[in-house]
């Protein structure tokens, strides 16, 4: 009689299917990601004004003293362009949950080392445009206000574009301090001051053509430079 190669009490292996693997992994990567939003939502309430709902200006600025960098240091900015927030000074829960998920960071000490892959993402050429161009309308205070003040936009500069160019951040600020003509910043003039930070030689200012389209004030700034040269 043939005896069978297969052993009478050897137990047979249960084959799992591809897809019971992918609904584990699924499973498994829904809860770590509730996980990680529980966590987020818990910071959020830690720094949230209760009266307003929302992280308000003391809690942004107990945030910033827990994660080491000054309220008026530019990735709180960089934060606040990732979040998408609109209102200047205040995040809600749903700008935060965007935000801190987008760079995985649920606790104090991951925000932390992913400001420094934040700040490499803003420097990227098509993001930082994007950005430069959130600093300014995230400093419109009210709904329809379409300029800044010259006050309000040296400030910005300086935070969002002083640590790239200094000098033509310096000398711009320096021209705009001095002078009667101008009591605001546009959004055109705002941008066409990167475009010529990053296009113009400086401070020669040799391929300067004022032929071309750009804004008065900066034929004018370019005037103002040679004339104090």
């Amino acid at each position: 009689m043939r005896r069978s190669s297969r052993k009478s009490g050897s137990a047979a292996i249960p084959v799992t299917s591809s897809s019971g693997v992918s609904d584990l992994f699924r499973c498994a990567t829904s809860k770590a990601v509730s996980k990680e939003m529980e966590r987020i939502d818990q910071l959020f309430h830690a720094y949230m004004d209760k009266s307003l709902g929302m992280v308000g200006p003391e809690g942004i600025e107990s945030f910033c003293l827990a994660v080491g960098i000054d309220h008026t240091d530019v990735r709180i900015l960089m934060l606040a362009w990732k979040m998408q927030a609109e209102k200047q000074g205040y995040f809600t829960l749903d700008e935060w949950r965007r935000g801190l998920s987008a760079l995985h960071a649920d606790t104090i000490l991951k925000i932390r080392k992913r400001l420094q892959e934040l700040e490499k993402e803003v420097m990227r050429p098509t993001n930082f445009l994007d950005f430069y161009v959130y600093a300014f309308c995230y400093s419109l205070a009210e709904e329809k206000q379409k300029n800044i003040d010259i006050e309000s936009a040296c400030e910005l500069l300086t935070v969002v574009l002083g640590f790239r160019f200094p000098l033509q951040v310096s000398k711009f600020i320096e021209y705009l301090k001095s002078q009667n003509d101008y009591k605001v910043i546009n959004l055109d003039q705002w941008t066409s001051f990167l475009r010529f930070c990053n296009e113009i030689n400086f401070p020669s200012l040799d391929n300067y053509d004022a032929e071309l389209a750009w804004p008065l004030i900066l034929d004018n700034f370019v005037e103002w430079m040679r004339e104090n040269l």
